[in-house]
């Protein structure tokens, strides 16, 4: 029996421009963390005695003798990409799908993951990261950018930088003392509202091209983003950062945001918060703020419809957390 952990992410800044159609002609940056909230995967082989082959626990059940059969896209295209027969896998996770935290490619991931262990084979972080991009945007065709998969695999505050070849991690190294700090200044709650994140992604791919200029001033927001974490600039410029980054993406689609969903980010700004925004591909999910220590009993007063989500940041990727060698003969 194989258990994965898989942390979820939190994408701050360069969001769009890990798309290829963007970052192969003009590059891309994300600034990203991953956090204590996490995806677990249990894989074990099936025993022989059950008229099924493969049964597979996740928002439903399914039992099915025949791999093509499987309903459930990742799954079905994980399984005959690694050659994957007669499994019992199980799903849970600390937050919602659908959320906007990246929440399909950590069990992508945390799935490979889980497969490669019971093979008996060790996949490293990179090796993950790309068989998660290869399952989610070729096998299954789902849209979207690539920073997901690379976040949930490597793990940590990182800037990822994309270009024509591929992509380079880089953590954001800050004291911990800063990073504390950052941590504490940033609050995140719970909209309520689930999209598919791949349903979004298509409208708002078909407006990027006429969105060039938004997402090349996106980019260089990267830049000075990285510049406050990694310098003694005051820290709640990353927060006004988060405003006007937030701004400039709402001006890509009009799927990315709704007005309910103003409503509220008018409403973190008037009771302190000094940016924030959406988290994910847009529509729903969950919203950050930035907000300074004397703000944030007014903020949470404001947000009191929404429920509260703590977190900590977290330095590990997707891993192994146990491991239970079989006991019967496997056909």
């Amino acid at each position: 029996m194989i258990i994965t952990q898989t942390p979820f992410r939190m994408s701050f800044f360069g969001g769009g421009t890990d798309f290829p159609g963007f970052y192969k002609e003009h590059g891309g940056a994300v600034i990203s963390t991953t956090f204590d909230k996490y995806c677990y995967v249990n894989v074990r082989h099936l025993p022989r005695f059950f008229d099924y082959s493969t049964e597979l626990s996740y928002s439903r059940i399914e039992r099915v003798t025949d791999v093509e059969a499987i309903e459930h896209p990742a799954i079905r295209e994980a399984m005959k990409y690694l050659d994957m027969q007669e499994i019992r896998l199980t799903y849970e996770a600390d937050l919602p799908a659908r959320s906007g935290l990246g929440t399909s490619s950590s069990f992508a991931v945390g799935m490979l993951n889980a497969f490669y262990a019971l093979k008996g084979k060790y996949a490293d972080k990179r090796k993950l990261a790309d068989d998660a991009i290869y399952l989610e945007r070729v096998l299954c065709k789902e849209s979207g950018g690539v920073q997901d998969q690379i976040a949930a695999s490597f793990g940590g505050l990182n800037r990822i930088n994309f270009n024509a070849d591929g992509y380079e991690v880089n953590p954001v190294i800050i004291s911990p003392d800063r990073k504390a700090q950052l941590n504490r200044n940033l609050m995140l709650f719970f909209t309520g509202f689930s999209r598919f994140s791949s349903d979004i992604q298509k409208t708002t791919q078909k407006d990027m091209a006429d969105k060039e200029r938004q997402l090349l001033e996106m980019l260089s927001l990267v830049d000075e983003a990285e510049k406050v974490l990694t310098t003694k600039t005051d820290l709640n410029e990353f927060g006004r950062l988060l405003d006007y980054t937030w701004k400039l993406k709402r001006g890509i689609s009009s799927g990315i945001s709704t007005d309910s969903i103003d409503g509220l980010y008018a409403k973190g700004i008037e009771a302190g918060a000094l940016g924030g925004k959406l988290l994910g591909a847009g529509g729903g999910g969950f919203l950050l703020f930035y907000v300074e220590e004397d703000k944030r009993e007014a903020v949470a007063k404001a947000m009191e419809d929404l429920l509260y989500v703590p977190f900590q940041f977290e330095n590990s990727g997707t891993r192994v957390i146990h491991y239970t060698a079989e006991m019967y003969e496997k056909r």
